[in-house]
């Protein structure tokens, strides 16, 4: 497998020294005990937003904060090499947020950083800012400590042929868009498919977790259960899944599923150890629809542990009307606040798209190479995908119909 050119802008070692003559950013703040914040844009980008700590002298900052930073493909990098780039940092004092439709901070001052794309392509590092630079032309300014570099960062692409329930074929995308088939899905969404796949090793703990927050939801009514997506190599062997192990039901009294009842998938991987469980856990998914002013899908992936322990790995919300893109990556604020240590999560390690609901949704899928040593490893990110996708459908609302291929009985079919 050949994996596709990406370059990684890294904005990093974050922090601000303020003049002691600074005023309060507003009634009852001062930058002293309110953290400030900086947008950072560049072009063709959406901005981001991030806490700026405060250091005290002009020693590189014991205490720094980074950036989600900007993520570049083949396509990006040729649009934007043509000239060096302005990455533009504007910094705030006040809190984040906006009150009433407007800006809850004062601006402080504005920097710039020149980024020159011209060699990242052919895969080498650059360092653009390292250091302190002035938020203006007085001795007296602020500073703000800024570390701006480049990495190379190739990622393996697929795409699903169609959508996950419809049994596609999954493409590699190589250079130059070229489309290799390298897996394929079955979708199945039967009713006692449940607990198919779930390890059947008597000496595992794993049995246990599962069965019980299975049966605490197996109850009549409403629901939405034992759909699973295996994946296939070109050979027709299965070596990944995702079994939906929890049903999606509407909480009482409403007609969507809440953070409080979530449903919940199994990312499987063949075992390959214990002659008496065909698969084993690899990761853990679960899926609910937020309430309040943004109705969106919220989620939460877990790795599961040899020794079936869990770690959070991903947590966040996208938009049920636009969607917006699965990520697992070691600069998110999930894995940034996290105090349990992953030392098998370093920089990006997979993003899938997904589609707003009722959109027609072909996942497009990216795994960093350092995490693929086979096509086994690549599957189970695929298989993940899937589930992030279909998930979407699992927390429409009740009182709404979804397609047949993804109901069980004839009247829950859309109209």
């Amino acid at each position: 497998m050949d994996p596709c050119p990406f370059v990684r802008l890294i904005i990093e070692s974050l922090s601000l020294k303020l003049p002691q003559a600074t005023k309060p950013a507003g009634s009852g703040i001062h930058p002293s005990t309110t953290p400030c914040f900086c947008k950072i844009k560049i072009k063709s980008f959406p901005s981001q937003t991030t806490i700026l700590p405060l250091s005290n002298d002009d020693s590189p900052p014991e205490s720094a904060t980074s950036a989600p930073g900007f993520h570049l493909d083949a396509a990006a990098i040729r649009r934007l090499s043509g000239a060096p780039l302005s990455l533009q940092v504007s910094v705030y004092t006040g809190r984040m947020g906006r009150t009433c439709g407007f800006s809850s901070g004062e601006l402080l001052g504005r920097v710039g950083v020149v980024v020159d794309l011209a060699g990242v392509e052919s895969g080498q590092s650059c360092v653009f800012q390292n250091g302190w630079m002035k938020l203006g032309n007085k001795p007296s300014t602020a500073r703000i400590h800024i570390v701006v570099r480049s990495e190379p960062d190739p990622r393996f692409v697929f795409q699903f042929g169609g959508e996950p329930e419809c049994s596609p074929v999954v493409f590699q995308i190589q250079g130059n868009n070229i489309r290799q088939p390298v897996f394929s899905c079955k979708f199945s969404a039967d009713r006692n498919s449940r607990s198919r796949l779930v390890p059947t090793d008597n000496n595992s703990n794993s049995r246990g977790w599962i069965r019980s927050l299975s049966d605490k939801k197996d109850r009549q009514g409403k629901e939405r259960k034992g759909w699973m997506v295996m994946i296939h190599d070109l050979s027709g062997s299965p070596i990944a899944a995702a079994s939906m192990i929890m049903p999606f039901v509407p909480s009482p009294g409403t007609d969507r599923v809440s953070r409080s009842n979530p449903g919940a998938w199994l990312i499987l991987r063949p075992n390959e150890v214990s002659p008496t469980a065909s698969w084993k856990p690899w990761g853990r998914l679960e899926a609910w629809r937020e309430r309040g002013p943004i109705d969106g899908l919220g989620y939460n992936f877990e790795l599961v542990t040899d020794n079936n322990g869990r770690i959070t790995i991903a947590e966040s919300t996208l938009s049920m009307k636009k969607g917006g893109q699965f990520c697992i990556d070691s600069s998110s604020q999930i894995m940034r606040d996290s105090s349990i240590s992953c030392p098998i999560i370093n920089g990006f390690v997979m993003g899938s798209s997904v589609e707003g609901e009722g959109q027609i949704s072909k996942p497009t899928v990216q795994v960093g190479v350092q995490h693929v040593t086979c096509m086994a490893d690549a599957a189970l990110f695929v298989a993940l995908s899937a589930a992030i996708d279909l998930s979407m459908d699992a927390c429409r609302l009740f009182s709404r119909k979804l397609r047949k291929e993804l109901c069980h009985d004839e009247q829950d079919y859309l109209s």
